[in-house]
C-alpha cells in the first residue's frame, strides 16, 4: 500500500515538507557513503539518539566486545571498564537522530508519508509553524521512549516520530480526506481511493513490524521500544490540531477538495 495524493486541494508550495524530504534523502546518502553499503555502526552510535545518555547525562556508548561478542557499551554500566571516545553532544543526537535511517526501506516508507500528508499539514498550519512542529514531534517520541526505556542502549533511529506528529495533526484536520493508493497484490497492481484513516492506520502498523523485526534500527543487539514512543509524536501532533489549529479542522464544502 504506498499513498500517492489526498483529495485536498493546496494553497501554498509545501517548501519546507520537500526540504525535510530532500534533507532526509541526502543524509541517507551521505552516511551510505561514508559507511559502505550500508549505515556504518558506528555512524549511527554518534548521531542516533540512545535512551542511556539521555537519562545519564554525561554518559556516552560505543561500540565495544561483550564476551567475544560485540556490542553497544555504554559508560556508568555495571561492569563497564573505561569511557567513550569523543562524540557528537547527546543534546545534538535528538536532532541528528530525525535525518538518519537504517535502511532504504525504512527511509522510503517515511518519506512517501511524509511527503504526502506533510504538504497538506504545512498548507494549513503555515511553513514556519509546520518546521517547529515537525521537529517538536521527534522530540516528544523521544522524550516517551526515554521515559519508557531509560537504561536502553539501543540507538533510536529515523523520521518516524515527527511524522507520527504530522499524521496524528492530519486525522484531526482532514477526517474526511480521501488517499489515492497504488495497492500491489500477488498478481495485480491496482489503484484505489481509501479514507485517509486507513492509510494512516497502515503506517502505524508498518513502523510497529519495521520495529519489531529490528528492520528501524541494527545496531546494539535488539529491537528497542522506539516504534511505541511514536505514539508520543501522534499524540502531539493529534493535540495541536485540535488545540491550535482547530480553525482548520475539515468543515469545508465538498467543492473545495480536489476531484
Amino acid at each position: 500500500m504506498i499513498p500517492l495524493n489526498d483529495n485536498v486541494r493546496l494553497s501554498r508550495t509545501p517548501v519546507i515538507t520537500i526540504a525535510l524530504v530532500v534533507a532526509n534523502v541526502v543524509a541517507y546518502v551521505l552516511a551510505a557513503v561514508h559507511g559502505g553499503s550500508l549505515i556504518s555502526g558506528q555512524t549511527v552510535v554518534s548521531y542516533g539518539a540512545i535512551p542511556y545518555e539521555f537519562s545519564h547525562w554525561g554518559q556516552h556508548c560505543a561500540l565495544g566486545i561483550s564476551g567475544l561478542n560485540p556490542a553497544l557499551l555504554c559508560s556508568g554500566q555495571h561492569g563497564v571498564i573505561g569511557r567513550a571516545a569523543p562524540q557528537p553532544a547527546t543534546w545534538e543526537t535528538a536532532f541528528t537522530a530525525m535525518f538518519l535511517h537504517a535502511n532504504i526501506l525504512h527511509l522510503a516508507v517515511n518519506m512517501v508519508f511524509l511527503g504526502v500528508f506533510g504538504a497538506t499539514v504545512e498548507d494549513r498550519s503555515g511553513h514556519v509553524a509546520f518546521l517547529a512542529f515537525y521537529l517538536l514531534g521527534g522530540l516528544a517520541a523521544l522524550a516517551l521512549a526515554v521515559a519508557v526505556a531509560p537504561g536502553s542502549a539501543t540507538p533510536t533511529l529515523g523520521a518516524s516520530g515527527a511524522i507520527a506528529a504530522v499524521l496524528g495533526a492530519y486525522a484531526v484536520l482532514r477526517p474526511r480526506a480521501r488517499v489515492r493508493t497504488l495497492v500491489v497484490l500477488i498478481l495485480r497492481i491496482t489503484f484505489v481511493e481509501l479514507a485517509a484513516w486507513v492509510v494512516l492506520a497502515a503506517w502505524f502498523a508498518l513502523d510497529a513490524i519495521l520495529g519489531a523485526l529490528g528492520l528501524a534500527t541494527h545496531v546494539g543487539g535488539g529491537t528497542g521500544v522506539a516504534y511505541y514512543a511514536h505514539w508520543g509524536g501522534a499524540a502531539l501532533g493529534a493535540i495541536v490540531a485540535f488545540t491550535l489549529l482547530a480553525r482548520h479542522r475539515d468543515r469545508a464544502p465538498r467543492d473545495q477538495l480536489a476531484a
